[in-house]
């Protein structure tokens, strides 16, 4: 049900009291969602399931019962990257991807491709 002309100009003037009265509060509350630390909290479970791959394998080389301490560190990423998603759901996946496509990882990895070229760039090429 939507919000009636009074109620939308009441809301507007409590956000405006709030950018006024704190600016910082009012720039968090508009950047975080329902789902930031969930998506936080995947970040560092993917981060730490590819450490723990890696750990595993070079650990495997020294001995197989460390190795296993590297499987487990896996698996325990794993439940938290799974919990993580789980807690966001289909809606706040969609959600990470569209922000990601809107804040352009694309662009983001043309710009280190670009930045790239200009360290290696010859000075009589400029």
């Amino acid at each position: 049900m939507p919000l009636s002309e009074d109620e939308q100009r009441i809301l507007s003037e409590i956000e405006s009291q709030l950018r006024a009265s704190d600016p910082d509060l009012a720039e968090h509350v508009g950047s975080t969602t329902v789902y930031t630390d969930a998506v936080r909290k995947l970040r560092w479970g993917v981060v730490a399931f590819v450490a723990s791959l890696v750990l595993t394998v070079v650990l495997l080389t020294v001995h197989f019962a460390l190795g296993f301490v590297g499987f487990l560190a896996m698996v325990g990423s794993a439940i938290i990257i799974e919990s993580n998603a789980r807690r966001m759901g289909r809606a706040g996946i969609n959600e990470a991807t569209r922000a990601l496509r809107s804040s352009g990882i694309r662009s983001y990895f043309n710009d280190a491709g670009e930045r790239a070229r200009e360290r290696f760039r010859r000075d009589d090429e400029v």
